[in-house]
């Protein structure tokens, strides 16, 4: 008789292979459906509604809202997959109610200023380096720091980029986003052409062996930790104070654009959302846009009024 843990193992394997998840969506389904079945392990039954309504309790006690939806997300589809294979008769989602009020977090964004900070110091050390190794590692830096704001792709997205991915001469750029979704998005400045030409002119060799356009110092493919680290390095560098990670080169590039009126639906298409709420969201953030029109625009700039 199959055990939960064997069902998991088949479910896991439908999503790998049928449904084709890439590999970190399929890590998360893994950790979130171990902790059920770990939870379940003094439980007589599994499949039950009690259960499932136990454990959705223990998650908000022990979670934030953001980590609860995703795991209750998880249990949820492979319920919907147990029903399907017709292994349940009932669905012990069909009557719980797991709807609750999830806080909305604005996306944290990189100021303008501090982005021309950033790249200045980028460019600066490439000027100073004063050994062969510095002045590759800048020329890697800086290619990774322009295409991250140049098109607001994901981290997992510009470290998973190959060669071919790449037409500097079209200055096309082909991601591959969640879903196995795939688009298509364009460089429209010269100098980060530049970099990434240089870049590719330096590293060719090193990227030919790895098979990633994004190499590290062993020829592998760059990781989102080492991103990460020299992000922080060259923040430390610019005297920048905020705490900036890869994501908020995305959460700027859109927040940016927005500024410049921007249709939200070009922006939807180039950060690769499924949905139009997800972008919406940058529309709270747009604090620059809202007081030029406040200021500007609002009609009681328009009023003369006498006050005699």
């Amino acid at each position: 008789m199959n055990t939960l843990n064997d069902y998991i193992s088949e479910y896991t394997e439908y999503c790998r292979y049928r449904k084709r998840l890439d590999a970190k969506t399929l890590k998360a389904y893994k950790t979130d459906l171990k902790q059920y079945a770990d939870y379940c392990s003094d439980s007589s039954d599994c499949f039950c509604k009690d259960t499932v309504d136990q454990f959705i309790t223990n998650l908000h006690k022990n979670y934030k809202p953001k980590t609860v939806k995703r795991k209750i997300a998880s249990l949820k589809a492979f319920f919907h997959h147990m029903e399907y294979k017709e292994i349940l008769t009932e669905n012990p989602f069909a009557k719980l109610d797991i709807r609750f009020r999830e806080a909305r977090l604005l996306p944290k964004t990189i100021p303008f200023h501090s982005i021309q900070t950033f790249l200045s110091t980028l460019y600066a050390q490439k000027e100073q380096a004063v050994s062969e190794y510095q002045l590759k590692c800048c020329i890697r830096d800086i290619a990774v720091i322009e295409m991250l704001f140049a098109t607001g792709m994901r981290i997992s997205e510009l470290c998973f980029l190959k060669p071919s991915d790449i037409d500097l001469e079209s200055s096309n750029i082909l991601i591959y986003g969640k879903g196995a979704k795939e688009r298509v998005i364009q460089i429209g400045n010269q100098e980060v052409i530049a970099a990434l030409k240089l870049y590719k002119e330096t590293f060719i060799k090193d990227i030919d062996s790895c098979g990633y356009f994004f190499v590290n110092r062993l020829q592998r493919r760059l990781s989102d930790q080492s991103v990460r680290f020299m992000i922080n390095r060259y923040a430390r560098l610019s005297g920048i104070s905020q705490h900036i990670t890869p994501h908020m080169f995305r959460h700027s590039f859109a927040t940016l654009l927005l500024e410049q009126d921007v249709d939200i639906r070009y922006i939807q298409r180039m950060l690769g959302h499924s949905s139009i709420s997800t972008t919406e969201i940058y529309t709270h953030v747009s604090n620059t846009k809202q007081k030029d029109i406040l200021v500007n625009r609002h009609p009681r700039n328009q009023m003369a009024v006498n006050k005699g």
